[in-house]
């Protein structure tokens, strides 16, 4: 047995025999995120007039941690869409994205410190299951973090087919604990 694997063999059984734990390095996909889920209101498809439910509702998970002198922020935003969304319904927006974002948590406005637009929130959301329902993960941000408090927020914007206006005003959730 090589010296290395004889030693980290001596240290694991001495750590087993009086009870400690070895220290490791956390990275983010293992370090424990601070994370807030908060709830839309109601958003109407204003191209769709007729009987059946046309509206979505929203819930996102905004997470934030801190490891290795780094920021990592992260989102999953959850939909309750109309079961007539249903898989394969590409008519129903021209674009979505989330907007995410890191910012440093001070006093009056948190400034945001880095961003990023995940656009596949749209064909996520055109891609529903049966019931209209689906959640959708954003990618991770990660930053060299300084000192202070730092914090993931976000929205999402929506743009609907059709009606000419573009992206919507943006729909705000709560922002993460600080870490």
């Amino acid at each position: 047995m090589p010296a290395f694997k004889r030693t980290a063999a001596a240290l694991l059984a001495a750590a087993a025999v009086t009870g400690t734990t070895l220290a490791t390095t956390t990275t983010a996909s293992a370090a424990s995120y601070s994370c807030k889920t908060s709830s839309s209101g109601s958003y109407d498809d204003p191209s769709y007039n007729g009987p059946d439910s046309d509206n979505w509702e929203f819930d996102v998970k905004l997470c934030a941690t801190r490891s290795g002198g780094y920021i990592y922020t992260t989102a999953t935003v959850y939909w309750d869409g109309p079961y007539s969304s249903g898989t394969n319904n590409h008519s129903t927006f021209d674009n979505a994205r989330f907007h995410l974002q890191t910012k440093k948590s001070v006093s009056g406005t948190d400034p945001v410190v880095q961003y990023a637009n995940y656009t596949g929130l749209e064909d996520a959301l055109e891609n529903s299951n049966a019931a209209g329902n689906g959640s959708y993960k954003t990618g991770t941000l990660k930053y060299k973090a300084g000192s202070g408090r730092y914090l993931a927020d976000g929205y999402i914007q929506l743009d609907w087919s059709g009606d000419g206006r573009g992206y919507r005003a943006p729909i705000h959730f709560s922002a993460s604990p600080t870490v």
